[in-house]
């Protein structure tokens, strides 16, 4: 039966599938990161009460992708190289979203349109990264191996899109508001074509690492086509509508106990 969670068990009860799965987590939200370091070290003086949060978001990728390690060493796995065409963060760089990573190696402080181009990209990834992780937290939330680590990601990934909505909102309030707007239906324009290509290209090699025969894979990427027109057509509206979340300063104090200990 193809559904979310015949195809999450068998992924996560293979190892070689389990270990491509993981690896690919783990180099995503590493290097999301150190991008967030970054731009926490290079944040404007005009932004300095931003630095905390957007270290905290970093912190929290940092972990996350300890977390995925963690749950290869577990089983005695190792994370190996992801293939290129699953690198969801490279990809969208390469696109021209988000801060580009030779500007964030330089020592130059970044302007208050830069934390305008970073926000948009974090809350249009974030909201990807929140359905993302809601959905292995309703399907594979109850595995004994994966699912305390599937709900402590799930948490932090929803502080993270509350952070992005408030912090956008208080910035349009400041006069971006038209700037905001055109980044983030840039951002969301761009974004779903390479979730569309990068899912794809992940189940294709986890189905040759299982053995998926053509008819599924190609059912798989009529699936992701099919997203893709979704939100071509309407979906990215959800994307980069902002609305004041019902947790106010996510990101602004210590873990909450849930996302600590879920």
């Amino acid at each position: 039966m193809l559904s979310p969670r015949s195809i999450l068990d068998e992924i996560f009860d293979n190892d070689e599938a389990f270990q491509l799965f993981c690896s690919i987590a783990a180099s995503d939200e590493s290097q999301g990161g150190w991008e967030n370091g970054r731009i926490a070290a290079l944040v404007p003086h005009s932004e300095r009460d931003l630095a905390p949060k957007i270290a905290r978001h970093g912190a929290d990728e940092d972990k996350h992708g300890r977390i995925f390690t963690a749950l290869l060493r577990k089983r005695g796995l190792e994370p190996v190289d992801i293939p290129a065409d699953t690198d969801y963060t490279v990809r969208l760089e390469h696109a021209g979203i988000g801060l580009a990573h030779a500007r964030l190696r330089q020592e130059q402080p970044l302007s208050e349109q830069d934390i305008v181009v970073y926000l948009a990209h974090s809350r249009v990834t974030e909201q990807r990264a929140s359905e993302q992780m809601r959905t292995l937290r309703k399907y594979a939330g109850s595995r004994p191996d994966v699912g305390r680590a599937i709900r402590m990601i799930s948490a932090d990934e929803d502080n993270h899109l509350a952070y992005c909505n408030e912090e956008l909102l208080r910035l349009a309030d400041s006069g971006y508001e038209d700037a905001i707007r055109r980044e983030l239906r840039e951002t969301a324009m761009a974004e779903i074509a390479v979730y569309r290509d990068v899912t794809t290209a992940v189940m294709t090699h986890l189905g040759r690492i299982l053995g998926w025969p053509r008819s599924k894979l190609a059912l798989l990427a009529v699936a992701a086509q099919a997203v893709y027109a979704y939100d071509r057509l309407a979906g990215w509206r959800r994307m980069v509508s902002l609305r004041m979340p019902a947790r106010r300063n996510a990101l602004g104090s210590p873990a909450p106990a849930q996302a600590r200990h879920a």
